[in-house]
């Protein structure tokens, strides 16, 4: 199993803020989790440690970092309990893993990957065959939307990745979009959640960009565990997590994140990733 950690970032400028790793113990439960979409991550992230320990019993933090290698890094390595990923690692890593919740986006616990492109008065990208020659901006090399979904397109569209100009991962989806928005790419593979909540936000990429192409629906990311380490608490956090729309300060905190809610999921909501994975070659899924 390949778990080394992806260091090359290739979008200058766009700033990942993140919280310190805590101390090691069984008095705190530590989730990991790349960057949100928030302007205001780490006083966003506070908050919700604040409230899932209120709840829990013992203290709940944040762990953020770059990309999914290092937060499943972590996870392996017992630095965090519990992660939140996306659905084409969890179908990669799967026989090692549990399902905590899945976020309810919009009440259900799907989203759509989509190709963007830069707004231009002549758009030299209608869909993924006019990427020959051109720059892709890719999320991450663990994401779904943000880089499974493309390859398999490409391919459909007859396109190999040589044919590009160029491809470069930005370690991030909002990274994606401003990308795409300052031109450094023509086009991105995106996850439509962070496209759509980033429009909902206002955010100035999007008036930028716009979407020439949408999936099929797949199973939204979901928080995870290791399979041989669910620790007592993790039940508590998941009945938390699937209560927040209960009360006022949790519909808040989901409403900040443009989520109505989460539930406890099922392995079969990521079958679409899981066969599309499996025509991918390279993917780490075997069919």
């Amino acid at each position: 199993m390949n778990r080394r950690r992806c260091l090359t970032t290739c979008l200058c400028g766009a700033a990942t803020a993140a919280v310190s790793l805590p101390s090691w113990g069984a008095d705190r439960l530590r989730i990991g989790l790349t960057p949100v979409i928030l302007a205001d991550q780490v006083a966003f992230l506070s908050r919700w440690g604040r409230y899932l320990s209120s709840r829990v019993g013992i203290e709940v933090e944040f762990v953020a970092r770059e990309s999914y290698q290092s937060i499943l890094d972590l996870l392996f390595s017992g630095q965090v309990d519990a992660a939140w990923i996306c659905g084409y690692p969890f179908v990669r890593f799967e026989s090692e893993l549990s399902l905590l919740a899945v976020p309810l986006y919009q009440g259900q616990p799907y989203y759509q990957a989509y190709l963007i492109r830069s707004k231009t008065p002549a758009p030299e990208v209608q869909g993924w065959a006019d990427l020959k020659g051109r720059v892709l901006a890719y999320s991450d090399p663990l994401s779904n939307s943000g880089w499974l979904v493309a390859q398999a397109q490409l391919a459909k569209a007859g396109v190999s990745t040589r044919d590009l100009k160029r491809g470069f991962f930005t370690h991030g989806h909002r990274n994606v979009a401003e990308a795409v928005a300052a031109r450094l790419a023509q086009a991105g593979s995106i996850d439509g959640y962070v496209w759509e909540t980033m429009r909902a936000q206002g955010m100035p990429a999007i008036a930028k960009t716009e979407v020439i192409w949408k999936s099929e629906p797949f199973g939204f990311p979901p928080l995870v565990v290791r399979r041989e380490q669910e620790r007592p608490q993790m039940q508590t956090l998941r009945r938390a997590l699937l209560r927040m729309g209960d009360d006022e300060v949790g519909r808040d905190l989901l409403s900040s994140l443009n989520l109505t809610g989460f539930a406890p999921g099922e392995a079969s909501l990521f079958d679409s990733i899981r066969r599309q994975a499996q025509q991918v070659p390279g993917s780490g899924v075997g069919g």
